[in-house]
C-alpha cells in the first residue's frame, strides 16, 4: 500500500498537471486511502441531501450541499457550513456524484484560505457510460468503498 506522502505527491502532480487551483485531484480509492491514513482528514459530501438518501452515502462524511433541493440553487451558506465544520488546517477531500460540484468546492474552499483541498475524481456515482448510467465504470461505489444506502 502507498504512503500517505507517495499518495498525497501524486494527487499533486495530477492537479499540477491539470492546472488545478487546489492542493491535489485523487481517485476514490486513493481518496479513501488518504482518509484512513491521514489523522484528521475530512471527507466531504457535497451531494445534495435527496441524493445522499436515495442513491447511497459513504459513512463518517462531513455533508454539506454545494446545491439546495430541489431548486438547484447554489447554497449560499456553504462556505459558512465549512468554516463550522472543519478547520481551515485539516485535509480536505470534496466528493459529489461525478468530480463537478466538488471541483468548485475544493475552489471555493482554496480561495477562502483551506490550503490542503482536494477533488475526488470520479464522485460517487462515476461517469454516464455509453447508456447513460452511472455507476459502472468508475467512482465511489463502483471501486468497491464503503457505502451504505439509507
Amino acid at each position: 500500500m502507498p504512503t500517505l506522502t507517495a499518495l498525497l505527491n501524486l494527487a499533486h502532480q495530477r492537479a499540477a498537471e491539470l492546472y488545478l487551483p487546489y492542493q491535489g485531484a485523487l481517485t476514490p480509492a486513493e481518496a479513501h486511502q488518504v482518509w484512513r491514513l491521514a489523522p484528521g482528514a475530512k471527507l466531504i459530501d457535497v451531494r445534495s441531501n435527496a441524493e445522499r438518501h436515495f442513491v447511497g452515502y459513504i459513512p463518517g462524511t462531513v455533508n454539506l450541499e454545494w446545491q439546495l433541493w430541489p431548486s438547484g440553487q447554489v447554497n449560499a451558506s456553504f462556505l459558512t457550513q465549512l468554516r463550522q465544520a472543519v478547520d481551515p488546517e485539516s485535509l480536505v477531500m470534496f466528493i459529489c456524484r461525478g468530480g463537478g460540484r466538488s471541483d468548485k468546492a475544493a475552489r471555493l474552499a482554496t480561495q477562502s484560505g483551506y490550503n490542503n483541498c482536494y477533488n475526488v475524481l470520479e464522485g460517487f456515482e462515476g461517469p454516464p457510460d455509453a447508456n447513460k448510467q452511472r455507476g459502472r465504470i468508475g467512482g465511489w461505489k463502483f471501486s468497491n468503498l464503503p457505502w451504505e444506502q439509507e
